[in-house]
């Protein structure tokens, strides 16, 4: 069994998931700090649209957008010598896209579960924006963050549709673990694919075992 879709796959999986981490964060920390429900309830749909839809047509609109004929896909490519579509990069962005909505929503919702007395009462103390945010939203939200972390990290490891469209299945570059299960069934090679299938399989569990145990966290704290 080739091995190399594994280490790609980990190799994506770890750098996307720093990303996602980060922005996921920023993202629900900012959407719920909105004011406005009608801001908040257009910039929460905006972020959410790519968990809805079919991954092969997020992936259509990232070879739209960074592909080499496209403004942004030339910029890259006359710039910096990048050329984005079916590079390792191209499964970075495509697992970044598909598992930043998980982590967006599960900071979101630990965010909108922290007691807003307490947001408040720090306020009145004179406590600024960024203290708030770190002593008192990260510290009393990360459970629920840690376990979005776990999900994102899982959905990034297993994305295929998005993978397929923008980075293409290059034996040794870009062929993650679902696309060479895909490739050696269409092949015929069951025994590698068996080998691969319980790779993620492997990892799922890892992934629900963390979530549960964060949860657990979480309960344990109340």
């Amino acid at each position: 069994m080739d091995w190399s879709p594994v280490l790609i796959s980990m190799k994506t999986a770890s750098v996307s998931i720093v990303i996602t981490f980060f922005l996921g964060i920023l993202a629900a920390w900012l959407v719920v700090s909105l004011k406005s429900p009608v801001w908040r309830a257009v910039v929460d749909g905006l972020l959410t649209l790519p968990l809805v839809l079919p991954p092969t047509v997020a992936g259509f609109f990232l070879l739209y957008l960074l592909g080499v004929k496209r403004p942004l896909g030339q910029f890259f490519l006359e710039y910096f010598s990048v050329k984005i579509p079916f590079s390792w990069g191209a499964t970075v962005i495509a697992a970044v896209t598909m598992s930043f909505p998980l982590m967006y929503r599960s900071a979101r919702g630990a965010f909108e579960q922290v007691d807003q007395n307490l947001v408040q009462a720090a306020r009145t103390l004179g406590m600024g924006e960024w203290t708030i945010f770190r002593r008192i939203l990260m510290a009393n939200a990360l459970p629920g963050i840690v376990g979005g972390g776990v999900l994102a990290f899982a959905r990034g490891f297993g994305e295929f549709g998005a993978t397929a469209m923008i980075a293409g299945n290059i034996a040794g570059r870009t062929r993650t673990l679902p696309m060479a299960v895909y490739s050696e069934v269409a092949a015929g090679n069951l025994e590698n694919a068996y080998g691969y299938v319980a790779v993620m399989v492997v990892m799922a569990f890892l992934a629900v075992t963390v979530m549960n145990g964060a949860a657990a966290g979480k309960m344990g704290r109340r």
